[in-house]
């Protein structure tokens, strides 16, 4: 219920006042049944206006720390995030990837929708990074279609580091399902889930016409060795 009431009356149409968003392929999205949703990240509110233009309902793995801080503030928080369709994934431990795994088939096996970043994390400069295999694997163990889904604007209405919107014109691109029914049985290879990622990620760099690099984001953004490849989440920093 909070959901809809976010999308068509409390954020919605502000959203839609600010970023004049559209959205093409909307043909593509299934009308019934689980499918994955992979997506680049140029900034935060990709989780919002991918939401906002879609008419089912999407589920997004979105890092715990948004469920948890304490006072009305961390309250409210939770409440907003929990009613816009992100699932709390403790990103820390060996069993990170594990836990994104097994939430993310609970909302297929639902049949639900649901959109992972493959990057990882934001874009930090506008720029398309290398893909991670979490998503890879978790289609090849659930079988479900895979839709490419390009976001484009969202970097300058949310740039990393502001947090007043500036108004511009947003596109939201989904594309066709990608057919990855050749590997079969195959899921835990991980030649193979490379090879599906990085297919997901070239169809990605075709519809959003970024400059693809062949690093990790997070490197980036953290001189430290970055977390495991089968991470993927909703709403990284």
């Amino acid at each position: 219920m909070f959901y809809y009431l976010l999308k068509y009356l409390l954020i919605g149409p502000s959203l839609r006042l600010v970023g004049r968003p559209k959205i093409e392929g909307l043909e593509n999205l299934p009308k019934d049944g689980p499918a994955l949703l992979a997506s680049n990240h140029l900034a935060f509110v990709d989780s919002l206006y991918l939401p906002l233009m879609a008419p089912r309902r999407i589920f997004f793995l979105a890092k715990s720390e948004y469920f948890t801080e304490p006072g009305i503030k961390g309250r409210l928080k939770k409440m907003f995030f929990s009613g816009s369709g992100q699932i709390p994934i403790d990103r820390s431990g060996a069993d990170a990837a594990a836990g994104a795994l097994s939430a993310g088939k609970r909302v297929l096996g639902g049949g639900g929708l649901l959109c992972l970043y493959p990057e990882g994390t934001r874009s930090p400069d506008g720029r398309l990074y290398k893909g991670k295999t979490g998503l890879a694997r978790m289609a090849l163990e659930t079988g479900v279609p895979v839709l490419p889904v390009a976001m484009i604007g969202t970097d300058r209405i949310n740039p990393p580091g502001t947090i007043l919107p500036r108004p511009t014109r947003i596109t939201v691109k989904i594309g066709t399902p990608l057919d990855f029914s050749r590997y079969e049985g195959m899921a835990g290879n991980r030649f193979i889930e490379r090879a599906v990622t990085d297919e997901i990620m070239y169809e990605l760099m075709r519809m959003s016409g970024q400059q693809y690099v062949d690093v990790y984001a997070a490197t980036l953004k953290n001189p430290k060795p970055a977390p495991p490849e089968t991470a993927a989440d909703g709403t990284a920093a």
